[in-house]
């Protein structure tokens, strides 16, 4: 029901929106009301409006073995809500600093980045890291796609969900042919080898030189390969990259991509493809002599992964004026394996928290200067020796059950009465 209310809340957003012009006598009241609270209104309005005709038609609950991974989703969806809520009000009425509001976007990036790189090494098993590449692909593609369409499309925002589709298309072409001869290798051959193909596609970035002017878009791998018209434009000049970029990444829009990477990584693993990948990466001989096709499942948790890598790649690229190849490289995607280890093996929740926290520790220890990182790899240990210790796993996994418990009660009620 999750996964309809969302499908349903752009509509509903946009009904709520315009009731300033539908009710007139109520233009001046709306104009008073907090744009986040819209957001409220219109996301809860579906929601209810769902759960009343549920009741009405009498559509029975999940089954008793589904219910727990069903709470567990409702779990995720609730806190990235209020999350997004908390931070967006905040953010709104002036309680953030320009510097922590400058965080909001990159953060919603690497969480994206952390739950899709999870899909690849927690559920599927495969240790990757070349993920920083695909992210790379994206936001180069969408920077591209976006100065394409600036003429053609002048709403910011529906240019940006056209950039980050063709960021995360591209990506994910990069990614059935990377994945296609890499998923047959194993354990360390994998791993290093997925490394070097993300440091290829960064060296093939730092040498791509593509321009826009009259006559179309020209692509070139030397610094005289590309001659523009007057009045043309380089919108990625090599080593130098991209530089005067029209930034149209939105809070916003990192929260819906958030959550469309939820429902496709959850849904995933919660079907019958992703009880097959799990059941390849928990015993592969076994898996195959049942007649799972054991490549084509783990390509298609790679491809997905570097989609969703290539969306958030996108949506990282729009947030700044210029941006460089460099950024992606293989400390970056050390550093979103990082987020996914410290947070737990395919545990999706313990992603998003860790990403959060890990990556504004350095950012909030930059008044220590030379000491910064130092500081940052003792907290690094130290939760490291707190994850695997059996005490604190044990309070902490209690804490997540109460916290667990409390949020699905308040987005959802259960449906009593179908006996009667």
């Amino acid at each position: 029901m999750i996964i309809l209310t969302w499908l349903l809340y752009i509509p509903a957003l946009y009904l709520v929106y315009n009731l300033r012009v539908l009710c007139a006598g109520f233009g001046v009241f709306l104009d008073m009301i907090p744009t986040v609270l819209l957001h409220g209104v219109a996301f809860a309005g579906v929601y209810w409006l769902l759960r009343l005709f549920k009741q009405l038609l009498k559509i029975p609950n999940l089954l008793p073995g589904r219910q727990e991974k069903k709470n567990n989703s409702i779990t995720i969806y609730g806190l990235v809500t209020v999350g997004f809520t908390a931070m967006y009000a905040l953010n709104s009425y002036g309680f953030l600093s320009r510097a922590v509001g400058g965080y909001l976007i990159p953060i919603c990036c690497y969480i994206v980045l952390a739950v899709s790189l999870n899909l690849v090494v927690g559920i599927s098993g495969e240790l990757s890291l070349g993920h920083a590449g695909f992210m790379g692909v994206g936001a180069f593609s969408g920077i591209v796609a976006a100065g394409c369409l600036q003429a053609a499309v002048p709403d910011p925002f529906l240019r940006l969900v056209l950039a980050m589709i063709c960021g995360g298309l591209i990506a994910g072409v990069a990614g059935f042919i990377i994945g296609m001869p890499v998923l047959r290798l194993r354990g360390d051959y994998l791993t290093i080898v997925t490394l070097a193909f993300g440091e290829i596609l960064k060296s093939l970035i730092e040498n791509l030189y593509i321009g826009l002017d009259a006559a179309g878009i020209h692509f070139g791998m030397g610094t005289d390969s590309v001659h523009l018209e007057e009045g043309g434009k380089m919108l990625i000049s090599g080593a130098l990259g991209a530089t005067g970029v029209k930034t149209i990444s939105t809070f916003f829009a990192g929260f819906l991509l958030i959550v469309f990477t939820l429902a496709v990584v959850l849904n995933l693993v919660n079907s019958k493809e992703g009880r097959a990948i799990k059941a390849v990466r928990d015993n592969r001989i076994a898996a195959e002599s049942v007649g799972i096709n054991v490549t084509a499942f783990k390509l298609k948790a790679f491809v997905i992964s570097a989609i969703l890598a290539g969306m958030a790649g996108a949506l990282f690229g729009l947030n700044f004026g210029s941006l460089q190849a460099s950024k992606f490289s293989y400390t970056t995607s050390i550093d979103i394996l990082v987020y996914v280890v410290l947070g737990g093996m395919g545990n999706i929740l313990g992603s998003i928290i860790s990403t959060v926290v890990l990556y504004l520790i350095p950012e909030f220890l930059r008044s220590l200067a030379d000491f910064r990182m130092i500081m940052y790899a003792v907290v690094l240990i130290v939760v490291m020796l707190c994850t695997w210790s059996p005490k604190i796993k044990g309070v902490l996994a209690v804490v997540g059950d109460n916290v667990k418990n409390s949020v699905a009660k308040l987005f959802k009620k259960e449906v009593t009465g179908h006996e009667g």
